[in-house]
């Protein structure tokens, strides 16, 4: 039985109740599961999109008797061991940006891409973005991909990879430099030129 009352309550609390209750963490998967599986099938795919969220979980169940409970939002934590379940997995969401390259269809192209989409063809823009998207080094795209897909702030992403905002700005610099290169030096939307 919960003993946290609803979902008001901020996820250390919930996530210091579940010390006691086990069942308290189930707050936080009704929390951020969705936000997670969305990011996860935009990376992965479906096939791997469910077992990669619920590696995340699992490991921040095991983990949560060490989470700084200073820290009341658990958002960049749950990022975080998802963005190394992921790299787990990297061989996976590389052969997936090459098959949306070659296919020249997206399914992935909620978000970020469908910015793009609206600002100029689709089908023009879509294979070099996918072959961009996988050459990125995996730091530079996670940053990338974590501000736009995961819709996290420079703060939050730099708490999520554990790195200074500093390196979050430079490497979100670098990718995107490196996007508008592979699309021919245009800027297809404005994601690549607003700070935040």
């Amino acid at each position: 039985m919960l003993t946290v009352v609803g979902r008001g309550v901020d996820d250390a609390t919930a996530i210091a109740a579940s010390q006691q209750d086990a069942e308290e963490f189930g707050v936080l998967y009704d929390r951020y599961a969705a936000q997670l599986y969305r990011y996860a099938y935009r990376r992965v795919g479906p096939e791997l999109a469910e077992d990669v969220v619920a590696d995340t979980f699992l490991a921040a169940f095991r983990r949560r008797s060490s989470y700084d409970l200073a820290r009341t939002d658990a958002r960049p934590w749950f990022f975080g061991i998802l963005t190394r379940e992921i790299a787990r997995h990297r061989r996976s969401e590389e052969a997936r940006w090459r098959a949306v390259g070659r296919a020249g269809t997206d399914d992935v192209a909620e978000g970020f891409a469908d910015r793009i989409v609206a600002s100029v063809t689709a089908r023009s823009t879509r294979r070099p973005l996918a072959e961009a998207l996988r050459r990125l080094s995996p730091g530079d795209r996670d940053v990338l991909l974590l501000v736009a897909w995961g819709d996290l702030s420079y703060e939050e992403v730099a708490e999520t990879l554990h790195i200074k905002i500093g390196t979050v700005r430079s490497r979100l610099h670098r990718a995107r430099r490196k996007l508008r290169a592979a699309l021919g030096d245009s800027n297809p939307t404005d994601i690549t030129e607003v700070d935040r």
